[in-house]
């Protein structure tokens, strides 16, 4: 198999599709059954090229050749995930350099590849769909599945789902638009819904927690790419709390709106952001 980097893959993952924020509008409401609703999967975005997966930013992923054995000669973009809650177990095993071919005890057991469209595809996204449920039927691998896609009769039942769905530990929600086309860049007819806001910043200092937190780290300074520093204090474990994300670490935080100076407010830890891959 060629593993030479973004060999064969051309611009495909340099001209990725990205979400909007859903937003309520109630002069130019969304026409809601003319969209197909899914999870938003928390996990490594990928790009199959019909050889390679790669990651968003073009770097190689060595994913072992059982794990992709028999998948289809076609661009697909999808989401390498396993379970809700797992970004960090998923992301050590996708950034690892070297395949681990040893299948019972590799960690790609537990990992698939969620597809959710077809770059290459023409068609409308309603094509696409039954274009990719195509594909994981002839494939038949057990690691190669298509993200279930349904439509919903109201905006009282999207938020309905949403609710559900972050209550079983899930993010968000995508909307995509039945009629659109694969585009370039930010596109209005795919929308990302979340219960919250969230944005990466770089650590700048640990500070020290107290009572409970003593001898721990209580809280990390921050700093956002505009300049603005503050702090979050929440939404770590205890392990995480003894062993901190490394000073000049990008993290990644969740909020829920702003103060009137900016600050994100009600900000909680996620995750320290995967580091790129070096070839």
């Amino acid at each position: 198999r060629d593993r030479s980097p973004s060999r064969g893959l051309g611009d495909v993952y340099k001209r990725q599709q990205l979400a909007t924020v859903y937003k309520t509008n109630l002069s130019n409401p969304v026409n809601i059954q003319e969209y197909f609703i899914s999870e938003k999967l928390d996990g490594i975005r990928g790009f199959w090229n019909g050889k390679n997966l790669f990651t968003r930013r073009g770097n190689l992923i060595y994913a072992p050749e059982w794990f992709t054995q028999g998948w289809p000669n076609t661009y697909i973009d999808g989401e390498l995930w396993s379970n809700r809650g797992e970004f960090e177990k998923i992301s050590s095993c996708v950034r690892r350099h070297k395949p681990d071919n040893h299948k019972k005890t590799s960690c790609w057991q537990k990992i698939h590849f969620m597809l959710f469209d077809l770059p290459k595809h023409l068609g409308t996204f309603s094509q696409r769909i039954k274009q990719m449920n195509s594909l994981v039927e002839v494939t038949n691998s057990s690691y190669l599945l298509a993200i279930k896609q349904e439509k919903i009769d109201s905006i009282t039942l999207l938020h309905q789902r949403l609710s559900n769905i972050v209550n079983r530990g899930g993010e968000g929600l995508m909307l995509h638009h039945q009629e659109a086309h694969y585009k370039e860049g930010r596109s209005n007819a795919l929308m990302k819904l979340k219960q919250h806001d969230d944005a990466e910043a770089v650590v700048i200092a640990h500070i020290e927690g107290k009572g409970k937190y003593k001898n721990k780290m209580g809280s990390l300074r921050v700093r956002m790419p505009t300049g603005l520093v503050f702090k979050i204090g929440s939404g770590f474990t205890d392990k995480q709390r003894q062993k901190p994300p490394a000073i000049g670490s990008t993290v990644t935080f969740k909020y829920i709106g702003k103060t009137a100076r900016g600050v994100p407010k009600f900000a909680s830890f996620l995750r320290v952001r995967a580091l790129p891959q070096t070839q």
